[in-house]
């Protein structure tokens, strides 16, 4: 089987390609399984995009404006009081050219590298594209969901790096510091590289997160403006190397993206300003999570409180179906659309559902009323 009939179909697409389907008959459908923020961006992201007459919107550096590379290391500084060079900063076409530079340049053809399941399914396809081996490393309740040293000591297959995510997709739980920690020292002594995707950070309500970077240099931070920042159209993200990186990332970029977009650059310049507004992001999503998490606690077994992004990674076995199944049949006959577990990986996943809250809270509200009705017919 060659490498592109490996990659695995993103079955939340999917679901929400049917969804699209349904509403241009005519079906009202309550959106509960994309991960995409619906609230608009920072106004100063507008205010910059209506006031762009006259700039030059050519290609800029291949790891970005000078400006944006140094507003980013501010944010470190301000946020997690950790001190980077804006050089070892490099903004990227969203955060999947970050994996993409990062796969291609810092990996050889048929390295392994650890990703948690569950997990995010595009990463292990993202590797299966550069050629590289996905290991997948179990990760449940009794790890708090979160990977640790032990787990990857106890791995059967080889692998030269590995990459967690906090706050997580898909379960919502935050890394704690001393995993975070753990996780770096391990790296360092075993000589693996270590990739933290903190792409929901800011999103946290319920635990503080920390920046891997806290405990050292030699890491690999991504993160982007889609979630927290609200601007996924714009296609933005960056990546944090450790100083002896950036050359082969640099060649690598320069070839494969040329330059990421100037005019989402600048945008992303007076989002990182708009801290204010950013707040109210973060009120407003909690206030959606209380009151789903609080719904949702009341049907199904929820292993994890979703301490951060957007999900609730819910058990619904005991209604004697799998996830996938329950997913299908509740947009169907409901017309609420949810992320089936199996999406995630296969430990563990065939019961449970993924529940979105990037919908306004009057739409969860009916979500949650057409879920309760559904429910009562199985």
């Amino acid at each position: 089987m060659g490498r592109i009939e490996e990659i695995t179909p993103f079955m939340v697409m999917e679901v929400l390609e049917r969804a699209k389907e349904l509403e241009r008959e005519g079906r009202d459908i309550v959106h509960i399984e994309i991960g995409e923020p619906d609230l608009p961006p920072p106004p100063r992201v507008l205010e910059t995009l209506r006031n762009l007459d006259g700039k030059p919107l050519g290609y800029t550096d291949s790891f970005g404006l000078w400006e944006l590379r140094e507003a980013i290391a501010r944010h470190y500084w301000e946020t997690y009081r950790v001190e980077i060079s804006p050089e070892r900063v490099i903004v990227t076409t969203g955060t999947s050219g970050g994996f993409s530079l990062i796969f291609s340049a810092l990996f050889e053809v048929g390295e392994g590298i650890v990703f948690t399941d569950p997990g995010y399914p595009c990463y292990k396809n993202f590797a299966r594209v550069y050629c590289l081996k996905p290991v997948a490393a179990p990760i449940g309740k009794e790890s708090d969901y979160e990977l640790t040293p032990d787990i990857l000591d106890g791995l059967k297959e080889s692998f030269k790096g590995f990459l967690v995510t906090s706050p997580s997709n898909p379960v919502g739980n935050v890394y704690k510091r001393e995993t975070l920690k753990a996780l770096v020292e391990y790296a360092h002594q075993k000589g693996k590289i270590f990739i933290s995707d903190e792409i929901y950070h800011g999103l946290n309500y319920s635990a503080p997160v920390h920046t891997a970077l806290e405990f050292g240099d030699e890491v690999i931070v991504v993160n982007g403006f889609s979630k927290y920042f609200c601007m996924p159209g714009f296609r933005l993200g960056w990546v944090i190397v450790p100083q002896r990186f950036t050359r082969p990332l640099k060649l690598v970029a320069q070839n494969l993206f040329i330059s990421p977009p100037a005019v989402s650059q600048l945008a992303a310049l007076g989002a990182l300003e708009d801290k204010d507004y950013l707040k109210k992001v973060r009120q407003t999503i909690k206030a959606r999570r209380d009151y789903l998490y609080n719904e949702l606690q009341k049907l199904f077994d929820i292993p994890v409180e979703p301490q951060g992004a957007f999900y609730i990674w819910a058990d619904v076995g005991r209604y004697g179906t799998s996830g996938y199944r329950f997913s299908i049949k509740l947009l169907e006959e409901a017309g609420v659309a949810t992320a089936p577990g199996v999406d995630f990986g296969k430990n563990n996943t065939q019961t449970f559902v993924r529940f979105s809250y990037t919908s306004r809270l009057e739409r969860l509200k009916e979500g949650v009323e057409r879920l309760k009705e559904f429910l009562n017919r199985l």
